[in-house]
């Protein structure tokens, strides 16, 4: 049980503390709303599970090891991360009549979790740094998959519902425009910080 105790605390720290999908949920809903973010949460959450998989099974060593992979997923990452914080950094007021402008997409929640170099770090932490069941690998990694998907879920309504508090503000367009930039550069700020720890 404190093993477990410790597992769940240190996945709401990892997982809930600032950092590329937690950040740019909140700029979605403070730009878009709530209603509007749900589908970019639903895939940041499997784009989650999919990195536990990766880290869970080791194909992320192995692939980390093959010459090139790092600098081009490195790569993609900062081409993503680029055109999120931009499409942030412009998204119009809420009242404004071009409002049907899209929010980020599903696929773009999966494929932020996938190229979010914390993601990876945090699973990784999580997963070997925890034994939850000693008996069998199987049920241990079962069980550290199933917390951590209920805690990323809850963690990731919570940073979506945050910021769509702030869409009050976001009825200015001085206002709107600030806190858009504001949410912009924070999402990149916590992408040169991921990579460089």
């Amino acid at each position: 049980m404190q093993d477990l105790l410790g597992f769940v605390f240190a996945g709401l720290a990892l997982t809930g503390s600032p950092g590329p999908n937690t950040l740019s949920l909140a700029a979605v809903g403070a730009a878009y709303g709530f209603r509007r973010g749900i589908l970019y949460m639903a895939g940041l959450f499997v784009g989650m599970l999919i990195v536990m998989a990766v880290i869970a099974t080791g194909v992320g060593g192995l692939m980390l090891t093959v010459p090139g992979v790092a600098p081009l997923v490195t790569a993609l990452a900062a081409v993503y991360f680029l055109y999120l914080a931009f499409k942030i950094a412009t998204a119009p007021p809420i009242d404004a009549p071009d409002r049907e402008r899209r929010a980020p997409s599903f696929q773009g929640g999966v494929f932020l979790s996938l190229v979010n170099p914390k993601a990876y770090a945090a699973m990784a932490a999580l997963f070997s740094g925890f034994q939850l069941f000693s008996a069998s690998t199987e049920l241990d990694l079962t069980a550290k998959i199933i917390a951590l998907g209920a805690i990323i879920a809850l963690v990731n309504a919570l940073w979506l519902s945050a910021g769509s508090a702030l869409t009050a503000l976001f009825r200015d367009p001085t206002a709107s425009r600030a806190i858009n930039i504001g949410f912009a550069v924070l999402l990149l700020a916590s992408l040169a910080f991921a990579v460089l720890i």
